[in-house]
């Protein structure tokens, strides 16, 4: 494996070092019971250049549940899909809610406001389920996770999907309120299962960061020169990732860190610095958001010391 430069490399390692001497950690996501027991003082973070190199710290090898980071890849393959069909099932503008409210989707007839709350990420795995058993679903979404990270050993656990169906209560009534009004098509059961097991799907930073390359540079891996999306289609998924990715604390994130990010209640977070690199960092325990309380602060100093905010030095 091709090495990354000194400085990246040791700003990777400093910020890890300092990430782990901090005390305020964040609570971890306790209303998933699986999640609850994490052990909160560990902290990965990997950055990989457009040249493929990889600067690694911490637990970056660490395998986590990436949890509604996971609504980015379907969001990609359902565009894959049906094109822009897929919005007339849910909406393109920030929530200013938390991520799993219903409050949204009564005044405004059970269209989600975008795909990364809750509620817009069930629509959006309905669309994938339409024409395929729920088994087949799942495992398409896999195969994608897998392709995307060039990495066959990726694997959904099953216990994190278990334990989120049995306390999955305000999803389900999400996906109830939204069956109301057509936009979920699907018996809800299914929908619901394909949803809860792409959340638990369990990767690690190096794994994320790879899958994310292709945000980083137009669609395309530009390691392999394949082409996962169109220029204008990924720039619009780092768009919604800008406005949307961090639930109520978008707009927070955007201040602080200046990047697309999407963030996931196992405590990770996903962040792409277009034409320089793709991000991955976990650190379990959460803000107020459901976001990543170290995550967040490692992503700052990162942009800080690179001057990679997309709005300028």
């Amino acid at each position: 494996m091709s090495h990354p430069a000194p400085d990246l490399q040791r700003i990777v390692t400093e910020i890890a070092d300092e990430m782990a001497q901090r005390t305020d950690r964040g609570d971890v996501a306790s209303y998933i019971p699986e999640l609850a027991g994490i052990d909160p003082n560990q902290f990965g973070l990997v950055v990989i250049d457009a040249d493929g190199q990889v600067a690694a710290g911490g637990d970056a090898d660490v395998p986590f549940s990436i949890q509604s980071i996971s609504k980015v890849f379907t969001l990609t393959l359902a565009l894959g899909m049906v094109g822009d069909r897929l919005w007339k099932h849910v909406g393109r503008e920030p929530s200013g809610n938390p991520f799993n409210s219903i409050v949204q989707l009564e005044r405004e007839r059970g269209v989600p406001r975008n795909p990364f709350i809750n509620a817009g990420a069930i629509a959006v795995t309905d669309v994938i389920l339409s024409g395929h058993q729920p088994r087949e679903a799942i495992g398409e979404i896999l195969r994608f996770m897998q392709f995307l990270s060039g990495d066959s050993s990726i694997v959904i656990d099953e216990t994190v999907a278990a334990s989120e169906k049995r306390t999955g209560f305000r999803n389900t009534a999400l996906a109830n309120y939204m069956k109301s009004f057509g936009v979920v098509e699907n018996p809800v059961d299914f929908t619901l299962g394909v949803y809860f097991h792409h959340c638990a799907i369990a990767m690690s930073c190096r794994q994320l960061a790879m899958a994310t390359r292709y945000l980083a540079y137009s669609g395309r891996n530009p390691s392999t020169g394949l082409s996962v999306v169109s220029s204008e289609r990924a720039r619009r998924i780092n768009a919604l990732m800008l406005m949307c990715g961090h639930y109520d604390g978008s707009g927070e994130f955007a201040y602080r860190v200046g990047l697309p990010g999407k963030s996931g209640v196992g405590g990770g977070i996903i962040a792409v610095a277009p034409g320089k690199a793709s991000i991955a960092v976990w650190a379990p325990g959460l803000d107020k958001h459901g976001n990543s309380h170290l995550g967040r602060i490692a992503l700052e100093a990162l942009t800080k010391r690179l001057g990679w905010s997309i709005f300028g030095v």
